[in-house]
């Protein structure tokens, strides 16, 4: 048994502090510890206050009580003289930037923790009729035709996939065990991605028009599920009738004009102009606020982006902006393809699509050693193969940099619309099965890219845009299954996180509230069984390993135990 904390309610059990209030915040250690302080931060200046200890069963549980002063309240705990943070216990000082974090912003809405989302490229996903005219800016592809990986008629092609096609297959994805669609963005442009929107006060004709939106909107909700859209605060197309007022944009009054990383056709927008954010955020009628109608939330595109350029820094500004002009039951998640903990739990962007602490490690332990992609999720040089240890080092350093509430509120995902597969990612039907089991059992809200139940390959973003292959396809077993037992169990959907094992072939972690426990093992490869004290009886629920009180050593394996409580 080793020191632990969480964000949890198991730990933390008022998830939704008010500024002004004071909060018990419990800590788990061995018998053998005799003092632990609470440190919190008031104002900026440290406070001590002594916790007090109560027996349950071979454990010491610590309690003390943290004042929320400020909207975000930092903390750590003193055990032995030793520091203990997000990061673990050290007989060193260690940075503040690692203190577990008190929210006391508005909390986001419970569904937008519960849910499992289902991403959805319009273009590929189906058609609910014969195809449209072709647009002038497209190749038009027949549903088969393969996917260009990549140059100038990858973002040309053209398949004819439309909202109408979505709301016929609402059953797949219900019964696949999503309750949420994220849509990529639905505004006319001259791409298949749509992101360089040419419009934002309409839906795109060839996904159907308003009346689709309206339509699906109107068939999830129907069905208790929920509708994300994408939004792009960054730029626009080049054609879009706003760059024809050059002060919402960056640009120079010779005609030249920034852009996202350089690429001409997407200029960038300039979050200092007033007539910008009434457009987009504050008016009544504002791109923001009208969409909600049928939408449950956004998805910010280039979160990280947003608002910055050179001296500019009005990333924060414009995500509170945003945050205030959603309803208070919406959702408000922020791309961001490396660490984005810097901006979050700062009264805008919920949580973020966690490439950072969830994608990359996972692709570094599971990779298919023979897995040769150009770049590592825009880095060069490739995934690396890297051993359990660092995946959970990655994770744990990935956590503390936010706040319990916002990793818990990102989006975990095995890959998307701008990635490689996670077949082709981990060559294996054995080894893509526990990444699965992965996305269904750690932290944070399940995202599942669409195609990737059937085994859709593909080595870049645009090459995984694939078609679904409705008709000649089975679905992957294990998708419905560990997706169900997410929804059935709430130790997988609000439990604590606690690691049990490491090493460089697998993983072995508890998930637990106060009513459940749940032991989690995931292997890469065969090893040693291995000896886990204390646990003398477990129920399989998942991989049919008999508990025998040790981790059994077959591998590639997910396997999942209920234990008492």
């Amino acid at each position: 048994m080793t020191v632990h904390h969480d964000g949890s309610a198991l730990y933390v059990p008022d998830q939704a502090p008010r500024l002004g209030s004071t909060v018990d915040v419990w800590l788990r250690t061995p018998r053998d510890v005799r003092r632990v302080h609470v440190r919190s931060v008031e104002d900026g200046e440290p406070r001590f206050t002594a916790a007090v200890p109560e027996r349950r069963g071979p454990e010491l549980w610590w309690r003390a009580s943290v004042l929320v002063r400020n909207p975000v309240t930092r903390y750590r705990f003193l055990v032995d003289g030793d520091w203990y943070t997000v990061l673990g216990r050290f007989a060193h000082d260690v940075p503040d930037d690692t203190d577990v974090r008190l929210v006391a912003h508005p909390a986001p809405a419970p569904w937008t923790r519960e849910a499992i989302v289902y991403q959805i490229f319009p273009d590929r996903f189906a058609r609910s009729a014969t195809a449209p005219s072709t647009p002038d800016w497209a190749v038009r592809c027949e549903w088969d035709d393969p996917v260009l990986a990549r140059g100038d008629d990858a973002a040309r092609q053209w398949y004819g996939g439309d909202l109408d096609g979505i709301a016929r297959r609402l059953d797949h994805i219900q019964d696949l065990g999503a309750d949420t669609v994220y849509l990529t963005p639905f505004f006319p442009a001259r791409s298949n991605h749509r992101y360089d929107a040419v419009a934002f006060d309409r839906v795109d004709p060839l996904l159907g028009g308003d009346r689709a939106l309206r339509r699906l909107s109107d068939a999830l909700h129907t069905r208790g599920m929920h509708l994300i859209g994408d939004l792009t605060t960054n730029h626009t197309g080049l054609d879009h009738p706003w760059f024809d007022e050059p002060d919402c944009y960056y640009t120079d009054g010779a005609g030249g004009y920034e852009s996202w990383l350089g690429v001409p056709t997407l200029p960038k927008l300039n979050w200092h102009s007033a007539r910008l954010r009434e457009r987009f955020v504050t008016a009544p009628d504002s791109i923001v606020r009208r969409w909600l109608r049928y939408l449950d939330g956004w998805r910010v595109d280039v979160a990280n982006m947003t608002g910055r350029r050179a001296a500019d820094d009005l990333t924060h500004e414009v995500a509170r902006l945003i945050a205030a002009a959603v309803r208070p039951d919406a959702l408000l998640v922020a791309e961001h393809a490396h660490g984005a903990g810097p901006d979050l739990d700062a009264a805008g962007w919920q949580g973020t699509m966690n490439y950072a602490g969830f994608t990359r490690p996972l692709w570094t332990w599971l990779r298919d050693p023979a897995l040769n992609l150009p770049d590592f999720l825009g880095v060069p040089g490739g995934v690396p193969a890297r051993d359990g240890q660092a995946l959970v080092t990655t994770m744990r350093a990935m956590m503390a940099t936010m706040s319990w509430r916002s990793w818990t509120h990102s989006w975990n995902l095995l890959g998307s619309h701008d990635t490689a597969r996670i077949a082709t990612v981990t060559g294996s039907p054995q080894r893509m099965e526990v990444a699965v089991g992965l996305l269904a059992t750690l932290p944070g809200v399940p995202m599942v890219f669409a195609g990737d139940e059937f085994a859709l390959t593909g080595t870049t973003g645009e090459e995984s845009r694939t078609p679904m292959p409705w008709r000649n396809r089975e679905i992957l077993p294990w998708y419905g299954r560990l997706l169900a037992l997410r929804r059935k169990h709430p130790a997988l959907r609000g439990g604590g996180l606690r690691f049990a094992h490491v090493s460089a072939d697998a993983i072995a972690f508890w998930r637990e509230t106060a009513d459940e426990r749940l032991l989690v093992l995931a292997r890469r490869a065969a090893g040693p069984p291995v000896a886990l004290p204390g646990v003398p009886e477990a129920l399989n629920l998942y991989g049919g390993a008999t508990w025998t009180g040790a981790l059994p050593g077959d591998g590639p394996t997910l396997q999942i135990w209920s234990c008492p409580a």
